[in-house]
């Protein structure tokens, strides 16, 4: 477990145990019962392994644990202003909830746009939850990485800010409980994962570049 990842749950911690202590004063055995069901639970949740990533310019490893939801083609309109073949990811409220930088490289832009907290698997929330863009300039392509709320994930959390140089996988933030995260390819890009594929954050290849 790594400090930084547990810290961003301290507020949720807090609740649970006090939860835990006034079932156990009160003699509520179910509340305390549900105090540690909630608490292995979270503590589940802010997990935060070290993974290891391929290596090369030209690999992409995926920005977040989760499935494939979809694979597009449509025009990446806020910064590249080109169209792009975006590799959309789901996350469930089981998955690590860390975002990885898909590439290496610096980081070149990052904006919040705040929106609504529909379900993210409704196609509609990339275009209507609140997010958060970034995007990575590396040696092959510059790409782009969107963060997005959903109807349980209500908070996005940046830990890196435009002009930090970063290297694959690294933790540029997270989002707090079920997700999406969406990676902007340049359509020369070979996609390498179909719909419906688990991918894990770091480690798996997702596309390479040309």
């Amino acid at each position: 477990m790594r400090f930084q990842t547990l810290y961003e749950g301290r507020h949720i911690f807090a609740v649970i145990l006090v939860l835990g202590v006034g079932g156990g004063v009160l003699g509520w055995t179910w509340l305390v019962l549900l105090a540690v069901a909630l608490f292995i639970f979270c503590l589940n949740f802010f997990r935060d392994p070290e993974r290891e990533s391929p290596a090369g310019d030209d690999v992409v490893v995926a920005a977040a644990d989760g499935v494939v939801a979809d694979i597009e083609e449509l025009e990446e309109s806020e910064l590249l202003k080109t169209k792009c073949r975006r590799v959309g990811i789901f996350l469930s409220v089981f998955d690590v909830h860390v975002n990885k930088a898909p590439i290496a490289g610096k980081i070149i832009y990052q904006r919040h746009h705040p929106g609504l907290y529909l379900d993210a698997r409704n196609p509609e929330c990339s275009q209507k939850n609140e997010a958060l863009t970034w995007a990575i300039e590396g040696a092959k392509a510059t790409l782009v990485i969107r963060q997005l709320t959903g109807a349980i994930a209500r908070r996005i959390v940046p830990w890196s800010q435009v002009g930090d140089v970063v290297p694959k996988g690294f933790r540029f933030g997270m989002i707090r409980f079920g997700s999406r995260t969406e990676i902007y390819l340049p359509l020369s890009a070979t996609v390498e994962v179909k719909i419906g594929d688990r991918v894990v954050g770091a480690s798996s290849v997702i596309a390479r570049l040309h």
